[in-house]
């Protein structure tokens, strides 16, 4: 599987384009790409069901935090996108598999909208797209995700693009805004030998 991790070294992620999406890679230098995260990651709803490893609270860490994700990529270990109408080219959210083990070819994706793109099947589009690319270009025989026990919306989203759940995972994830608590995970799972999804 060498081979997998070598090529993401000597070309970068690319861009994924369809369900009227443009997913790119965020730009740590465009001070609107950070403004886009540092929203994103800052939102209510984002925070209800997510803990970031480290606290994002301003522009310096937002664009800390976008870095560390492009080294992540250069890495191999991840690849995070910004979600884009492909029209307007506005940010409507995030979506990255993260993870990335290229041995047992397994990863696990994530993703958030903007309050604006909400209702509006975003994640559902581009989690779609992600995971065609993910079980095919990328090579990935396994994509997992996982949600905080409770985030219907999320559980709908994943199995809408055939990620039935797979069980429940106990204090697998941190209790909204603590890093000292835990809270169980609803596991879902989608192989690249599962049946094609079509919106």
């Amino acid at each position: 599987m060498a081979h997998i991790r070598e090529r993401s070294l000597h070309h970068p992620f690319p861009e994924l384009n369809g369900h009227g999406l443009r997913l790119r890679a965020w730009d740590a230098d465009d001070d609107g790409d950070v403004a886009d995260w540092l929203r994103g990651v800052s939102d209510p709803e984002f925070q209800r069901w997510n803990t970031t490893l480290r606290p994002i609270t301003d522009a310096t860490s937002a664009r800390d935090s976008l870095r560390s994700r492009a080294e992540n990529a250069e890495d191999g270990v991840s690849a995070s996108f910004c979600v884009t109408d492909a029209s307007s080219g506005a940010t409507l959210g995030h979506i990255g598999v993260n993870d990335i083990d290229h041995v047992v070819r397994v990863g696990r994706v994530g993703y958030w909208t903007l309050p604006e793109a909400r209702g509006r099947s975003v994640a559902t589009r581009a989690l779609t797209l992600t995971a065609r690319w993910a079980l095919t270009d990328l090579g990935l025989y396994r994509l997992e995700l996982g949600h905080a026990l409770g985030h219907d919306v999320s559980c709908r989203v994943a199995e809408r693009c055939g990620f039935p759940g797979e069980g429940t995972l106990r204090g697998a994830m941190f209790e909204a805004g603590r890093r000292d608590a835990f809270r169980d995970v609803h596991l879902h799972g989608r192989l690249a030998t599962d049946p094609e999804v079509e919106l």
